[in-house]
């Protein structure tokens, strides 16, 4: 037996001779081995009396390299090398051996005796296995090829078995998705036309000819027990009993296999007829809930008995796999495009479609490749079906080298082999989850197809009034070839039941047309979609109640990330975050007053979206809505000014709305300016930011700010001193403009001179008791504002703010009460309508049961004029007249049963409770 160098060298061979001896391969290759003694002693073996293998071993480093890579990987193949030293022929061309062999080539090649057909296969799987292990062949190649491989065994085993008339021969599982390891069963399925015994008897001489033993092993373990009923079913069917079958006896994970089903052998017409038989049982029907749960509970079931398992176990193969066909299942019916057998190649259909975030289709496809390639060397090893990490550790060890770990000064081969495992398994695993538990599945459960066909049908059974302009917008959406296209077509039954729920179902078609305009915006919202219901709900809530928040998410598509996102809805932005976050957006704009007002009016729309959506969906409190427009509306106010850069100490005093912290969405800014500096300087820095926040823009207005409460009105200075204010006050102010400074607070600016600004507010206003007279005067105004200022277009009985116990009844009583118990009672001067209320009645200034009355109808007006405003995007003040804008407005509030006339009745019966207060306590009737 020939003695290699590493083991003593070649026996009389001299030292002049081993060092006139060129570069020798096969000793680098047996150096770099996994296992360097076993692949020396295996390929001493292998060239026992070949010296002229040797020879190649040492002159090709393909060949050497190919050689030991073979005997480091697999004794079985090792063991036929010894026998056959043909086996490593290939290494002689390693031109041919890059190349795949195409399957008519093995087709060709494919004996035609049951020997050489044996023998003929172990070549051809020595030959893959070598292109594999020098990196000739992907993991994708080796498995088309294993295949290939497998398609032609069974071909030429067909031949041999001579049925007697048509048969074909269908494969299934990994063999249908040419994905087949080394060790892998073939899974088939047998048909037939004609005689069932004939073809039975045929189908049992194929299974022999592929699985009989001899001294040369196997061809192929098949395996048919997938045909239905088992083991205990018919070996083959005819094409009917197959459909007959999967169409009313069939259990959902049966027809889940047929998505790995393809023609591999024998009668191809009569596999076309198969295919056109079953497949449309597996994509034409819904996929309801009892399939979702009976694909669950088997993965699970399965799982659980192999949790250690390489291929069932958690963060396994089957992860991958059962996640990528759920999804086809799911999505399938609709987009024919998703419909691959082979599992990689359905994971980037599916991520190409954008049912799969391209980043988790990576991974997945990363991880599912890295999986499969070790269970190809744990298979490769002895040609067995392994699917468990070798427990000792010298046998992980040389696992890890075979998968060409090394050992560094940081780490061993087997700690590197274990990281990189656990990380792929649990990459695998949260993926796993998110797509296989994906609720949106659940929610698809059992929906059908849009059809085009009957569209108007189905809207109109939706409930959407506008078929015409519905038909036209679903279309729309819906039509082409595009990527969002196909999703939209596979979401929009889902959508039609969604939207039809919400307060104006027409609406939100076509806002969803709108705010999914264009690829970017279009992407956004399928990913929102398919990735959440929760969201996908949502948005179609808010797109059927606010053309206010259909206009901002059209701008603001990366909003829609949020709406799955309970914690980060729940919570409402603080005055502090929105400083500090609008410093950061206009930063960079300070200088120029044009991108410094088109900044602020986005940061403002930006954020008023968040409110509305907040409000919508139910995450804000009673009173909530006005308290967080206020604080953007202070940080806006307080960003702005630091922008202007006053040199002196300036301050922004907020009135009405603003002052009371109680902003409604269409609510002007009340203001006027304090300063303690020079006054045209003052005067500037009032211009300038009347200008930034009210300039309009291409993005619109910030904000309408009114500033005629100031003294002297329109004019008077913008910008005073506190002497300025103190002298105007003392002497030449009216009594509407003391009611008026109730609610004046400092919103923005320095905090010294605010603090004296308040101090001086609270002196004028409380400072001295409410005379008769002013309580006359007070209340001849408020019948002056409720005959003059009622807009034509408003309807006088329902009217939201003038209407008879509406919202200026209630402030008015509270003001009155205010300026009659301020002066002695500190407690209930607070600016908030909402409030004073409150402190009015602990005090013992207004009875519980009238202060609730006021309330009451305050909430509500407050409520149905903010809600009318998101709905329409146009201020209005009273109840919507048009029976239609009626309803939807009706629904906005949560009144479902006869929703107009609810809405109305509900608005006389709270506002005539408060009327009765109102003449009571202000007018001071018995």
């Amino acid at each position: 037996m020939t003695e290699l160098a590493g083991s003593g060298g070649r026996r009389g061979r001299s030292r002049g001779e081993e060092g006139a001896r060129a570069s020798d391969h096969l000793e680098e290759a047996l150096a770099a081995a996994a296992d360097v003694g076993s692949a020396r002693v295996a390929i001493e073996r292998l060239v026992e009396g070949r010296p002229e293998l040797e020879s190649e071993l040492r002159a090709s480093p393909i060949a050497a390299t190919g050689a030991v890579a073979l005997v480091d990987a697999s004794r079985s193949l090792t063991e036929a090398a010894v026998r056959d030293p043909a086996v490593l022929a290939p290494l002689r061309d390693p031109d041919a051996l890059r190349r795949e062999t195409a399957p008519e080539a093995y087709r060709r090649g494919a004996p035609l005796d049951v020997e050489g057909l044996r023998h003929w296969k172990q070549a051809e799987l020595a030959r893959i296995a070598l292109r594999d292990l020098l990196g000739f062949a992907d993991l994708d190649a080796v498995g088309r090829e294993l295949a290939a491989l497998a398609d032609a065994c069974l071909g030429a085993a067909l031949a041999l078995a001579e049925p007697t008339g048509p048969l074909a021969v269908v494969g299934m599982g990994k063999l249908g998705g040419r994905e087949l390891n080394y060790a892998s069963d073939v899974d088939v399925l047998f048909l037939h036309e004609g005689d069932q015994y004939e073809a039975v008897a045929a189908a049992r001489r194929l299974l022999t000819v592929m699985t009989e033993p001899t001294a040369g092993g196997i061809v192929f373990r098949t395996d048919a027990d997938l045909r239905p009923e088992g083991r205990s079913g018919a070996l083959s069917r005819t094409v009917p009993a197959y459909a007959g079958y999967y169409e009313s006896w069939a259990g959902h994970w049966e027809r889940q296999a047929l998505i790995k089903s393809r023609f591999v052998a024998g009668d191809g017409d009569l596999a076309n007829a198969f295919f056109d038989a079953v497949l449309p049982l597996v994509w034409d029907g819904a996929l309801d809930h009892d399939a979702l749960r009976e694909i669950r509970a088997m993965k699970a079931r399965s799982e659980a008995l192999r949790a250690k398992e390489l291929k069932r176990g958690p963060g396994g193969i089957r992860d991958v796999e059962f996640a990528v066909q759920l999804l086809q299942l799911s999505l399938g019916r609709h987009d024919p495009a998703i419909r691959s057998g082979t599992t990689l190649e359905a994971l980037s259909q599916l991520a190409r479609g954008g049912y799969v975030d391209g980043a988790d289709a990576e991974h997945l496809a990363t991880a599912y490749r890295y999986l499969r390639t070790v269970e190809h060397r744990l298979q490769l090893r002895e040609e067995q079906q392994v699917y468990v990490l070798p427990e000792h550790e010298v046998a992980r060890t040389r696992l890890a080298r075979v998968l060409g770990y090394r050992d560094t000064a940081e780490a061993t081969a087997l700690e590197q082999f274990e990281a990189t495992h656990r990380r792929h398994q649990a990459s695998v695993r949260s993926i796993h989850e998110r797509l296989f538990f994906r609720p949106l599945l659940d929610s698809l459960a059992g929906s059908r197809p849009l059809d085009p066909e009957s569209l108007g049908e189905q809207l109109a059974a939706f409930g959407f009034r506008d078929r015409d302009a519905t038909r036209a917008a679903v279309t729309e959406l819906t039509t082409g070839m595009s990527r969002t296209a196909t999703q939209f077509r596979q979401l929009f039954p889902l959508l039609l039941a969604w939207l039809s729920a919400t307060p104006n179902p027409d609406l939100g078609v076509l806002q969803l047309r709108t705010v999914a305009d264009g690829p970017v915006r279009a992407s956004a919202v399928v990913g929102a979609l398919r990735d959440s219901p929760v969201a996908g709900e949502r948005l179609c809530l808010l797109l059927g109640s606010s053309k206010v928040v259909g206009r901002a998410l059209r701008r603001h598509p990366d909003a829609l990330a949020d709406l799955a996102d309970d914690e980060a809805l729940a919570r409402p932005a603080t005055r502090e975050a929105l400083v500090a976050e609008s410093g950061e957006a206009l930063a960079w704009r300070a200088a120029d007053p044009a991108a410094r007002s088109t900044g602020l009016r986005r940061f403002v729309r930006r954020h008023e979206l968040r409110v509305a959506s907040r409000d919508l969906l139910g995450f804000t409190e009673p009173g909530g809505v006005g308290a967080e427009l206020t604080a953007l509306a202070e940080a806006t106010l307080e960003r702005a000014l630091a922008s202007v850069g006053p040199p002196f100490p300036f301050v922004v005093v907020g009135l009405g709305k603003l002052g009371g912290g109680e902003l409604g969405y269409a609510s002007d800014l009340d203001i006027f300016f304090v300063h303690d500096g020079h006054p045209l300087e003052a005067e500037r820095v009032a211009e300038a930011l009347v200008h930034d926040l009210g300039d309009q823009t291409s993005e619109g207005r910030a904000y309408d700010i009114d500033t005629r409460l100031r003294p002297e009105g329109r004019s008077g200075a913008l910008a005073l001193t506190l002497g300025g204010f103190r002298s105007y006050w003392s002497g030449r102010a009216q009594i509407w403009e003391r009611q008026a400074m109730l609610r004046a607070r400092p919103v923005a600016g320095d905090d010294g001179l605010g603090a004296s600004f308040a101090a001086l507010r609270a002196e004028v206003v409380h400072g001295s008791t409410l005379e008769d007279a002013a309580v006359r005067e007070i209340r001849r105004i408020k019948v002056r504002v409720e005959r003059e200022r009622v807009k034509p277009a408003d309807d006088p009985t329902f009217h939201l703010k003038l209407g008879p116990g509406a919202l200026a009844d209630v402030e008015w009583t509270v003001q009155l009460l205010q300026l009659r118990h301020g002066h002695e009672d500190p407690g209930v001067r607070s600016p908030s309508t909402m409030a004073a209320l409150t402190a009015l009645t602990e005090g013992g200034y207004l009875a519980p049961e009238d202060a609730e009355h006021l309330r009451a109808s305050y909430r509500f007006c407050e409520r149905a004029r903010d809600y009318r405003y998101l709905h329409t995007a146009t201020s209005a003040d009273s109840l919507p007249s048009r029976p239609e804008d009626a309803v939807h407005l009706a629904r906005m509030l949560g009144f479902v049963d006869k929703p107009e006339s609810s809405l109305r009745e509900a608005y006389l019966r709270v506002t005539r409770r408060s009327r009765r207060v109102v003449e009571r306590v202000f007018y001071g009737e018995a």
